[in-house]
């Protein structure tokens, strides 16, 4: 009989830093963004930044105890990431989606899936697992942004499936016909 493995899911910290470099890493493609997309002011340039610049800035935001996000594990090996916080802290997402202020309203920006492990439903997972914690922390209001399209590739899914969204509870709240809007009350 095959023993299932053990999925957890755990608040990235100080402690779990080097499991988010193990996961964001050449090896699983993901050597270059290191989930800092959202953190710079504008997407001119972004394409032609490097991972080397990347990293800076996600080892900036560790140092000022900017821990954004979830990692999901499958036994003890990072398996999946998440990125979760306070929406008007990224003031790129706030700019482009045209939002209104609100410090209530989190958003749930990235996903990262480990190639080896994906299509197993572990986004899906991960996703219910960070809701779980957010209401725990007494967060309302969550926010999603998914990429709308027929012939979405992988790497397209950065935000996660609008379906994933869906099955999740989540409604549009502004509808647009490559880049919704997506809400979930807590």
């Amino acid at each position: 009989m095959d023993e299932q493995p053990k999925i957890t899911v755990h608040a990235l910290n100080k402690s779990r830093r080097a499991d988010f470099y193990r996961l964001h890493n050449q090896a699983n493609g993901c050597g270059w963004c290191y989930c800092a997309a959202w953190w710079v002011p504008t997407w001119e340039g972004w394409g032609e930044r490097s991972g080397e610049a990347n990293r800076v800035l996600r080892e900036s935001l560790f140092d000022e105890g900017e821990y954004d996000g979830y990692l999901l594990y499958m036994d003890d090996a990072p398996a999946g990431w998440c990125q979760v916080g306070r929406r008007d802290r990224l003031v790129k997402l706030v700019r482009q989606f045209e939002l209104p202020p609100d410090e209530r309203v989190w958003a749930i920006t990235c996903f990262l899936i480990a190639p080896g492990y994906r299509g197993r439903g572990l986004a899906s997972i991960l996703l219910q697992e960070v809701l779980h914690d957010l209401r725990c922390k007494g967060v309302r209001r969550v926010e999603a942004y998914p990429k709308r399209g027929a012939d979405l590739e992988a790497e397209d899914l950065w935000t996660g499936p609008e379906r994933m969204w869906q099955a999740a509870g989540f409604r549009v709240a502004r509808d647009h016909p490559a880049r919704p809007v997506y809400d979930l009350e807590l």
